[in-house]
């Protein structure tokens, strides 16, 4: 099959020029700040955040500390450096082991920086489907204390919700309490990758504190769903935070007037978390769309939050990536996974009207022929 013409769905303004569509789907963190954050951030106080007295940065830090049931918190540049400083605060000798998912973001996407900078050993436990690791199969991995002189010294759990590489699946409470349970019988800690815990949170219906009640830290990342220019905050204990601070300046993380950006944070807090239903209702329609098109695969039911992974049926004579060309042709943006694979992710500046929109297209990118609620 070849590729279509592009042009055939095109906007035409004014008889002449041609005007394409644009609908962002490569990642919530694609969103563009909103007036009420631009406002903000231009009227934001601020101070040194290094030496602790930005007045903006501390108001998010203790906001986002209360949300989540926490004593503290700290905002750093991103989630990776949020999950790095957790990792190394937790596993402070070098040499120690953390348990973690084989699919999970900190063991693929974060240049092993718990290992290249922090001298900690990742120890894999296959992740299933829905994002979560078999408790026995987490228990097992524990090393024997009585082996220390062979072995890594185990010392933590790291678990990710909502879990993006399964498709943004939610971890339910009661399992996060009994990996909770797991690393209090052990002397372990457990941290979090929470950086996208609001849509966990909201798809689950549980209050996110209560979400993250068996943590000793989490990291949730305040410009993915919630749309917020940049920044994390890692939460935990007082003493957890302190030190944590330390390694923030240590890794380049300690920036000055930070509260330009905190401001932005907390507008996203007051306005955003509350738009995340609509992004994952929006991902289900068009993942119930894509499984209407001929030559794609979507399960419908892992669809639980704001990610849709749609598969390329064996036999279908176009691969992901040619899909994703003849897409940003028409303005639509997603990433392919592979040859057989695309990622799709919505944020609160998607609308009903760029799901319909989007659906037409890839059934005409696809199939050659237009959706039948397609919006052209």
């Amino acid at each position: 099959m070849g590729l279509f013409d592009p042009r055939q769905l095109l906007k035409i303004e004014n008889s002449v020029n041609m005007v394409t569509r644009r609908v962002d789907l490569r990642s919530d963190t694609v969103t563009k700040p909103t007036e009420a954050m631009r406002a903000a951030m231009a009227k934001a106080e601020v101070d040194d955040d290094v030496l602790g007295n930005d007045p903006t940065a501390l108001c998010l830090e203790t906001e986002m500390a209360r949300i989540l049931g926490k004593e503290a918190g700290l905002f750093v540049p991103s989630g990776t450096m949020g999950n790095l400083i957790s990792v190394l605060v937790h596993c402070n000798v070098r040499g120690s082991e953390v348990i973690l998912g084989d699919n999970s973001h900190i063991h693929i996407y974060e240049n092993g920086g718990i290992s290249t900078i922090g001298g900690v050993h990742p120890r894999t436990v296959k992740n299933n489907k829905d994002g979560t690791m078999d408790i026995n199969l987490i228990e097992a991995a524990i090393r024997d204390p009585e082996f220390e002189i062979c072995y890594p010294t185990t010392t933590l759990i790291c678990l990710e919700n909502s879990h993006a590489n399964s498709g943004g699946r939610c971890l339910p409470v009661d399992y996060i309490n009994k990996v909770g349970e797991l690393a209090n019988k052990h002397g372990l800690k457990l941290h979090i990758d929470g950086a996208r815990i609001f849509n966990a949170s909201v798809a689950l219906g549980v209050p996110v504190h209560r979400l993250v009640q068996a943590a000793d830290s989490v990291s949730a990342c305040l410009s993915k769903g919630l749309g917020a220019p940049a920044g994390t905050v890692i939460v935990g204990s007082k003493s957890f935070i302190a030190k944590a601070k330390i390694l923030r300046k240590t890794l380049g993380g300690g920036m000055r007037q930070v509260g330009v950006l905190c401001a932005a944070a907390l507008v996203a807090l007051q306005e955003n978390v509350a738009k995340l239903e609509g992004d994952h209702k929006k991902a289900k329609v068009l993942a119930e769309g894509l499984n209407k098109i001929k030559g794609l695969k979507v399960d419908v039911t892992s669809v639980e939050t704001n990610i849709v992974y749609c598969d390329i049926l064996e036999g279908t004579n176009i691969t992901a990536p040619k899909i994703c060309m003849a897409l940003e042709e028409l303005g639509i943006l997603v990433m392919p996974e592979g040859l057989s694979r695309i990622r799709i992710v919505f944020h609160h500046q998607i609308s009903e009207s760029d799901v319909q929109y989007t659906l037409s297209c890839i059934q005409h990118v696809v199939t050659g022929t237009p959706h039948e609620n397609g919006d052209t």
